[in-house]
């Protein structure tokens, strides 16, 4: 057995998908099949064929269509812009491709049940990438509230900051079209907001939503434009139509928490943080120390209590046994999200027990949950910050 890999969309997160894939035969025991690295598809036929070659896939593609009617290719990733999920997944799923489909689901939450419906129909595997549920320090949390370590959180505050609209100079893209809530609230809230119940479980209602427009319009790229990059700008300028900036307060079961997501946050170019208040204590998460927790144990002496630093090791999820250097200390980030993503996503497609597997990743099922906590945050803006409830 062999396993044929592509990747549709070869820009800054196709890329780290098309590593990944590399990457995750080499995690943990060989327990996975051969497999092959057959292609990178962009629109851009330069770009496609230079990844393909960076990362040693066999060819570049231009036409997601290739793929689809290739019977040697049988994973495929989708990490192209949010309004082309459905029909792009739609047409994989009815060639009989196991997809991964990057976050959000889809630009519309129509079009998201739509791909779930397809989904559960389908002969084969859909799911959708929420790297952060990867990263040891948040399952380390995670375990913590659940085993009884921290006990039940009592409130949660969670920011995702980041700086790549802050010039206004920077080129209008997809990214700054659509409605509010496609903006910063889709683009990096899509991931706080499932950070949230992954945490406190089910978010029951929502309250305070509020969007920003900061740059009210952006040039148009005179070329392509990959990721967050700068590019030359020609002297037309277009509309932003979407949020720079989002926040709203959630309730779940037995807590609440505040969120804020962030394009134009200057000097924060990955800033996610995560804090968590527990009635045995308290933990926080911040990306730009992702080889380190913070830990605050209630009962210790009075007057010489406080955080104290966690450096993550092997007794921290997926560190152990999972890393060429797995001790304490030894950095790494949100590049090796997408490698542990991709293993889990190749095991549950040939076969191994859950049991035996990393967590699966988030069904499509999911990812449309997620859109309705967004789509409610938009209801709440709306109604000048009204609880919705789920």
């Amino acid at each position: 057995m062999t396993i044929g890999i592509a990747v549709i969309g070869a820009g800054m997160a196709g890329k780290a998908h098309a590593a990944a894939y590399r990457v995750a035969p080499t995690l943990y025991d060989s327990t996975l099949p051969d497999l092959r690295y057959v292609s990178i598809c962009d629109v851009n036929p330069e770009i496609s064929q230079a990844t393909a070659r960076r990362y040693g896939y066999e060819r570049g593609d231009t036409d997601w269509r290739a793929i689809a009617g290739d019977p040697g290719i049988d994973v495929v990733s989708v990490v192209i812009a949010n309004s082309l999920h459905l029909e792009v997944v739609k047409g994989l799923l009815e060639a009989g491709k196991h997809v991964l489909c990057e976050k959000p689901l889809s630009d519309t939450l129509a079009s998201a049940r739509e791909m779930a419906r397809l989904a559960q129909e389908a002969s084969t595997l859909a799911r959708i990438g929420l790297t952060y549920q990867r990263q040891p320090g948040i399952a380390a949390i995670r375990d913590w509230i659940r085993d009884g370590t921290l006990g039940r959180v009592h409130h949660f505050s969670g920011r995702y900051w980041c700086d790549y609209g802050c010039d206004p100079m920077a080129p209008i893209s997809w990214r700054y079209k659509g409605p509010m809530g496609s903006g910063a609230l889709a683009d990096v809230g899509s991931h706080l907001t499932y950070l949230a119940e992954f945490l406190c479980g089910e978010v029951t209602a929502v309250s305070g939503g509020a969007f920003t427009t900061v740059v009210a319009e952006r040039p148009v790229p005179l070329g392509n434009v990959i990721g967050h990059e700068l590019a030359a700008v020609s002297d037309r300028m277009e509309a932003v139509e979407n949020d720079d900036y989002a926040t709203y307060t959630a309730t779940f079961s037995q807590a609440a928490g505040s969120l804020e997501a962030s394009r134009v946050a200057a000097g924060y170019p990955n800033g996610l943080a995560i804090e968590v208040f527990c009635e045995n204590g308290a933990a926080n998460y911040h990306q730009a120390r992702p080889s380190q927790i913070r830990l605050y144990l209630n009962g210790n002496q009075p007057g010489a209590n406080g955080y104290r630093t966690v450096n993550l090791g092997a007794d921290h999820p997926y560190v152990s046994a999972g890393m060429p250097i797995d001790v304490a200390g030894v950095g790494f980030g949100q590049n090796e999200g997408f490698a542990y993503q991709a293993r889990a996503f190749l095991e549950e497609v040939v076969g191994i027990p859950e049991e035996r597997s990393l967590p699966r990743n988030a069904s499509f099922g999911e990812g449309v949950h997620n859109m309705e906590i967004l789509a409610a945050v938009v209801q709440s803006a709306e109604r000048n910050g009204e609880q919705v409830k789920l």
